[in-house]
């Protein structure tokens, strides 16, 4: 199952019209390497994955948003319903290094997504800019509501 679930990831992650929503289960928990306690639900799981998309960006095959890094996926382990994806980019200058581990149920949605990354200065480059983009993104959506 997990195979599947990896390769519609990839989808989401290159834009090819795959849906969150569609991927991730309603009670989803997201485990992000800046937060301290683990985010439940479907809503703040994507809210979380939008902004480390918008803020690694990318250009490759299967990267994210427009934050002008270069994420690339550079080795997987699949195992059962379990996936550990390793992932490089920059970020102003800084490497960083880390791993998706995405864990799927029998009806091919996940349920358990962890981030893990290193070195230091990648986790503190990380945890300053994702917290912008948050901020950004909630902002947009108030505004938006107000209108």
């Amino acid at each position: 199952m997990i195979e599947k679930v990896i390769e519609r990831w990839h989808r989401v992650m290159s834009g090819e019209g795959e849906d969150l929503d569609d991927l991730l289960a309603e009670d989803v928990v997201f485990y992000s390497p800046v937060v301290f306690t683990p985010q439940e639900g479907r809503e703040v799981t994507k809210l979380y994955l939008g902004a480390a998309a918008n803020t690694f960006g990318g250009d490759e095959a299967v990267s994210s948003g427009g934050g002008g890094g270069t994420f690339r996926y550079t080795k997987k382990v699949l195992d059962g319903n379990h996936a550990v994806l390793e992932f490089e980019t920059k970020m102003g200058g800084k490497y960083v290094n880390g791993v998706d581990i995405i864990t799927c149920n029998d009806e091919g949605r996940i349920v358990e997504f962890k981030v893990m990354l290193r070195p230091l200065q990648a986790i503190q480059a990380v945890h300053a800019a994702m917290g912008r983009m948050l901020k950004a993104m909630q902002e947009g959506a108030a505004s938006s509501a107000d209108a």
